[in-house]
């Protein structure tokens, strides 16, 4: 393999599009270490708060390798025995600045972006002199790979996150992770920081985990960090201070253990994401073929890997994603002014079941207000009080609250029959029966026990809530706040405006959901909201499919190219079956002429299942009683016969929520998808996905984005294997 010579490229097209680039300098200083030597101190610094992370553009780059140039003469010239780089406070690097990526305009234009970070980054292993990280703080992405660059690592104890989230975004680490990370602490710890952990909705290492793994040589509190770091840093280069790697690359196994692990990665992959999603199957390669051959070539493959991605749609795809849950989902449209919102003081919840004990917990780890909890006898509220409490001893037994914090939250909690207590409640939320007068019938009767000032909240999923509050005589005050399930864990609530309810109910609404650290979308009262209307369509057309004759396996393959997490008929047995054939009747009630009811899905919700699974929950294959039950249609259809009726009736149904103002725009259905349902990030959500192959021009003559959003049409290479 020819490698490049990376001096020698000319990066004036990326500089071209670094226009607004908010440059992160290179400040340099000497710090004078024992016996006469110099030790140059790089800081990187964008100048910025620590709400504005450095990040690496290509103006950034270009600095950074000419400031490694000037201290490689320096070092030839004995004038410094050692570099080390550190951050501004808080922070070392956030990564490559995404928003230049995301303007690439070619192939060839990409691939200067990653030779750019090879040629600036790789200059701190050819200065002469030891080179050093000081990771401080935030070290994401290519931050950490400036680390991986260098010769030796510290890590501050209280870093808050060190992570190469890349493939989470539809990269890989394209700056010398990908090779030098498995050379550095070993293939099965690299697969977890490089494919594992971003596809866990992007989990980050401490500093004390990086240490463990072997990523920092060795930890300092922050109090003398940068002393520490310093004097340690002496001790290396003069000698006296010995570095140990337990992973050291002499030390790691690369004859069996190697291929092994990618294989069991490899097959993790399929079972958990499928094989739609390209990055995560790129960096696999690349940590595989990572095992053999030089630096020079590890860094040539990252080169023609990373261009490939930037080039294809699932990285444009990412970047719009990325960007509505970082900036949209924190200014959601339309919301009132905050200033409107009511104080919440007390919380009263309605249900003590599962779902109402959820609430009652999260409301009082996140608001830290009373929360009392009613239901229909004194030994159901025993029981919702009980598991409130449990699950504050198992957050405690995990060290994620201290003793004295699960005192005070339990001391916060109550439960009673008596609807009195809700008098000072300023929100009451319920979590009640999905059926209409049940609600209706709640919701009158805590009406007479609470205060005029007082909002009240539902979970609906599917009613509709200015149905709920008909009843009501302050309509008004009810907004509905559908959280989806798991409650602690899924990160978006959709807040329901009907027509009746006032701005200061509104603002209360977001302002709580923000407070919840959720993110939230504001709907308008109709059918399904967005999450459950968007799947109702896609899980009624995979049920007609079966209904009509069409297998099991055949409905899965056609739906495939979504990338879903789950198959439709696991999301049913996720969500429950009974609940999904109640959204299809729902839905088919309100538009008998789009949405299918299926008689056989409630046929499966009295049988309990579609897939059967072995002791550990695997799914093994289809149970053979839903086999029969589903067996006697006559006209099955084929896998792209059901994905054309799929894509285009979403659009339709799409289109008709936009035309009617469920919500604002496009980007609002496609964060509630990301959030709610998990809909791949690489996939954009759903409205990219279905402009890019071709139904929106099918269904209506346009696209939802304009211009569509789409790469710049080149594929990704294989990857040579050294």
């Amino acid at each position: 393999m020819t490698t490049t010579d990376y001096n020698s490229l000319d990066f004036s097209s990326l500089v071209a599009i670094s226009g607004d680039e908010v440059v992160t300098h290179s400040f340099v200083r000497d710090v004078p270490l024992s016996g006469g030597r110099t030790l140059a101190l790089v800081t990187l610094d964008n100048g910025r708060d620590h709400t504005r992370p450095n990040t690496l553009g290509p103006v950034t780059l270009i600095e950074f390798a000419a400031t490694m140039e000037q201290l490689k003469g320096r070092a030839g010239r004995g004038e410094i025995h050692g570099v080390a780089v550190t951050g501004k406070p808080f922070i070392l690097a956030a990564g490559a600045d995404l928003s230049k990526v995301a303007e690439i305009p070619s192939l060839e234009t990409g691939k200067l972006l990653s030779q750019l970070g090879h040629h600036a980054l790789g200059k701190l292993d050819t200065l002469g002199v030891p080179s050093f990280v000081f990771i401080n703080g935030l070290a994401l992405g290519g931050g950490l790979e400036i680390g991986l660059n260098a010769s030796y690592r510290t890590v501050d104890a209280a870093v808050p996150a060190i992570a190469l989230p890349e493939v989470f975004l539809g990269l890989i680490p394209g700056w010398g992770g990908a090779y030098l990370l498995p050379n550095l602490i070993g293939i099965e710890n690299a697969l977890k920081v490089v494919i594992e952990n971003p596809l866990k909705n992007n989990r980050t290492l401490s500093g004390a985990d990086a240490l463990a793994l072997g990523i920092a040589d060795v930890m300092f509190t922050s109090a003398r960090f940068l002393e520490d770091s310093i004097n340690w840093a002496d001790g290396v280069i003069a000698g006296t201070t010995k570095v140990s790697r337990p992973n050291a690359p002499g030390k790691i196994e690369r004859l069996v253990k190697w291929d092994v692990a990618v294989g069991i990665a490899r097959k993790m992959l399929v079972n958990r994401i499928g094989e739609v999603a390209r990055s995560p199957y790129v960096a696999l390669d690349l940590l595989q073929a990572a095992k053999s051959g030089s630096r020079a070539e590890g860094f040539q493959r990252e080169d023609e890997a990373l261009a490939g991605l930037i080039a294809g749609d699932q990285l444009q795809a990412s970047i719009y994603a990325f960007n509505l849950v970082q900036k949209r989902a924190k200014r959601p449209a339309g919301a009132p002014d905050k200033k409107l919102a009511r104080p919440i003081t007390k919380v009263g919840v309605i249900g003590a079941g599962l779902m109402a004990s959820q609430f009652a917990l999260l409301f009082v780890r996140r608001l830290k207000v009373p929360v009392v909890i009613t239901d229909l006898d004194q030994a159901r509220v025993d029981k919702g009080v009980a598991y409130i409490h449990d699950e504050i001893a198992a957050l405690q037994t995990k060290s994620r609250i201290s003793p004295d914090e699960a005192n005070r939250l339990r001391a916060l909690v109550t439960g009673t029959t008596d609807k009195s207590l809700f008098s000072d409640a300023d929100w009451v939320i319920e979590a009640v029966f999905e059926e209409l007068g049940v609600k209706q019938s709640v919701f009158a009767e805590i009406e007479a026990f609470i205060s005029p000032d007082a909002i009240l909240a539902t979970n609906t999923s599917s009613l509709s809530v200015e149905q709920i509050g008909s009843k009501l005589k302050h309509p008004e005050r009810l907004v509905g706040f559908h959280f989806f399930n798991p409650v602690a864990v899924m990160p978006l609530i959709e807040v329901v405006n009907t027509p009746q309810t006032n701005e200061v109910t509104l603002a209360t609404a977001m302002v709580i959901a923000g407070k919840l650290r959720k993110n939230a979308v504001i709907t308008r009262d109709a059918p399904g909201f967005v999450v459950n209307r968007v799947l109702a369509k896609l899980l009624g057309e995979a049920m007609h499919a079966v209904d009509t004759g069409t297998s099991f396996e055949v409905v899965e393959a056609a739906v495939a190219p979504f990338g879903l997490p789950m198959t439709p008929f696991e999301l049913l047995e996720l969500v429950g079956l009974t609940v999904g054939a109640h959204v299809l009747d729902t839905h088919h009630a309100a538009f008998p002429d789009r949405f299918f009811e299926s008689d056989n899905l409630h046929k499966l919700a009295e049988h309990g299942k579609i897939l059967e699974r072995d002791g550990k929950g695997r799914r093994t294959g289809f149970d053979k009683g839903a086999l029969k039950i589903v067996a006697g249609g006559t006209t099955p259809m084929t896998a792209e016969e059901i994905l054309q009726r799929v894509e285009d009736g979403l659009v339709d149904e799409i289109k008709r929520m936009l035309d009617d103002n469920v919500v604002h725009a496009a980007e609002d259905i496609d964060l509630c998808m990301i959030l709610g349902a998990g809909w791949p990030f690489q996939m954009g959500g759903i409205t990219p996905y279905l402009d890019r192959v071709g139904a929106s021009e099918r269904a209506f003559g346009g696209t939802f984005h304009t211009p569509a959003i789409r790469g710049i049409g080149a594929s990704v290479p294989a990857v040579t294997r050294g």
